[in-house]
């Protein structure tokens, strides 16, 4: 069986990483980067560190408005099906590359399997959430992190071919951790002990495309008097400079700097003593280590980290944000909700039953 993944997104090479090592091990696999991520630090790097197959075909789409974007991506996929001819096409996530791989496999007639499915935010002012919809409304095996996941997709109707396999950013925690113990270097490059800093990112559009939002995050991490860590997403980069906040940044609690690697990204987590994010990727990899995640968002897919108390939603409100620095402090009982680090196993072998 040949299996074409689709990816475009930094999430989305840490989650190929693991389960690609699985998938080849019993089928041919063709990789498409559709692009959506171009820049070295979110998408070369991830590559050539996490050792992920080089893509087979790159798509460079590039940035551009949603749905030109997406129809770029479409047409170039459907070109590529019908060369490749897949017995199967696999999308991850929620990002505008997962919708696109989805519907240029249904237009070619070639069955879909979406990793993580079943996730909702029910906040449809997202793109992320019609993407999320859009994908296991045409998928014909959905893959679930979680049972709050296989519960959604039920309330949608949708229960045929529907797996609880575990979550696959947890296979890459577990697998990778190890490693960027020992390689990473990003403490003492930044002159940080642990447990002595905060670690923020921001990059999702209803915060940095939004003056106000933006701002009131800025101001919020400008005022804790906390040293905060700030790998800045290039469309935030962008939009600091445009609503002219990023000078305020200069010389203040705030050290900035480019994307970083999954592996120092790892041990910024875990040696964290918040992590202040709008990810949805980072409140999980905060759950893992047992890190206070604040969310600048008023909603999350990922329920299980609010619902076990190690999680709070702050939105871009600053008064909550700067509330839940100085006082969130979970120390909660943690549940097993996302798996114990076999999901790329278990689709595996899942997909070994399928005859497509």
């Amino acid at each position: 069986m040949k299996i074409l993944s689709v990816v475009g997104a930094r999430p989305q090479f840490i989650k190929l990483a693991v389960l690609s090592h699985e998938i080849r091990k019993h089928f041919d696999e063709v990789v498409v980067h559709t692009g959506q991520h171009y820049d070295y630090e979110m998408s070369k790097i991830f590559f050539k560190n996490m050792r992920i197959p080089e893509p087979d075909y790159n798509l460079g789409v590039g940035s551009a408005e949603r749905s030109k974007q997406i129809k770029k991506m479409i047409d170039g996929l459907c070109r590529i099906i019908l060369k490749e001819k897949p017995s199967l096409v696999i999308v991850f996530g929620d990002t505008n590359s997962t919708l696109a791989g989805a519907m240029a496999a249904s237009k070619s007639g070639i069955k879909i399997a979406h990793i993580e499915s079943g996730m909702r935010s029910f906040n449809k002012s997202m793109p992320e959430e019609i993407n999320r919809v859009e994908t296991d409304r045409v998928s014909d095996i959905l893959f679930c992190p979680t049972w709050t996941a296989v519960q959604n997709l039920k309330k949608e109707r949708i229960t045929k071919n529907v797996f609880k396999v575990g979550d696959v950013m947890i296979d890459s925690i577990k697998r990778n951790i190890g490693i960027a113990e020992k390689n990473s270097r990003i403490l003492g490059k930044l002159k940080l002990n642990k447990k002595s800093y905060l670690l923020a990112t921001v990059h999702r559009a209803g915060n940095t495309d939004i003056k106000e939002n933006l701002s009131n995050i800025m101001g919020a991490l400008l005022s804790i008097g906390e040293k905060i860590v700030f790998p800045v997403h290039p469309r935030t980069a962008k939009c600091l400079k445009l609503y002219n906040l990023d000078k305020k940044l200069k010389n203040s609690n705030i050290i900035v700097t480019k994307p970083l690697s999954y592996a120092d990204t790892l041990i910024l987590e875990k040696n964290a003593k918040k992590i202040i994010t709008d990810s949805g990727g980072m409140q999980k990899e905060a759950y893992f280590f047992k890190v206070p995640c604040i969310t600048l968002r008023d909603s999350t897919e990922w329920t299980e980290t609010v619902n076990d108390g190690w999680n709070i939603l702050a939105g871009a409100n600053k008064a909550k944000i700067r509330y839940a620095v100085r006082n969130f402090n979970p120390k909660g009982k943690q549940s097993e909700n996302y798996g114990n680090g076999n999901a790329s196993r278990n689709i595996v072998n899942i997909l070994k039953k399928f005859s497509l």
